[in-house]
């Protein structure tokens, strides 16, 4: 049997649908956090996003379906098997309508995030010192009450930017949802692992012919 974690919220319905196609039909009642499937084939364990990298760093899942932004901030290595279709998102730096400065010209940019470690690294590549201030939510407050003038944070459609004045400076990268394996997990249940891998192929493939 394989365990995989799968995160809570938004990415949760997605996947789950995707492993019904597949077969697999998982039933988690209400608070219920770990299911398995009818068949004795999959486990599953939901878990909170953040999270879910530490679970299967150390073995207590398989495989997980996660976020390339939240694999990075954990600093784990992972076989990533597959891209999956759904998820993905553009990560970027936002700072008020009014401000015309360019942030590169800045002595030392101060930024907002949960992104610590992409964000460190992205602008310490470009040789652009950068001090980042870690909050976990709500991060466009930062310029409104003078925490930081600029954030760093997942933008899809711009309205929570637009609510608070401010707008993307900037394209930083685009997130994907990764399906992960555990390094030693992977390679002592290869076959296993390439079968179930093999059938979301399959069925992200009859998808795509339907569609």
């Amino acid at each position: 049997m394989i365990t995989i974690a799968l995160p809570k919220g938004r990415l949760f319905k997605k996947t789950d649908e995707l492993l019904r196609r597949c077969g697999y039909n998982l039933t988690l009642g209400e608070r219920q956090l770990v299911a398995e499937e009818q068949n004795n084939e999959l486990r599953a364990i939901l878990v909170k996003n953040v999270d879910l990298p530490t679970y299967v760093h150390h073995g207590i899942a398989g495989l997980g379906v996660c976020g390339s932004d939240v694999i990075y901030e954990s600093g784990y290595e992972f076989y990533e098997l597959l891209t999956l279709p759904f998820g993905s998102t553009q990560i970027c730096l936002a700072g008020p309508r009014e401000d015309t400065a360019r942030p590169e010209d800045a002595a030392m940019l101060r930024v907002a995030t949960k992104f610590t470690r992409f964000t460190r690294d992205a602008f310490h590549q470009r040789g652009i010192p950068v001090n980042v201030i870690r909050l976990n939510g709500s991060v466009e407050l930062a310029p409104v009450l003078g925490l930081a003038p600029y954030i760093v944070d997942l933008v899809e459609t711009g309205s929570t930017l637009k609510a608070h004045d401010l707008e993307v400076k900037e394209t930083l990268g685009e997130t994907t949802v990764q399906l992960i394996a555990n390094p030693a997990f992977y390679k002592y249940h290869f076959e296993v692992v390439q079968r179930f891998v093999q059938r979301l192929r399959d069925a992200l493939e009859m998808e795509h012919r339907v569609g």
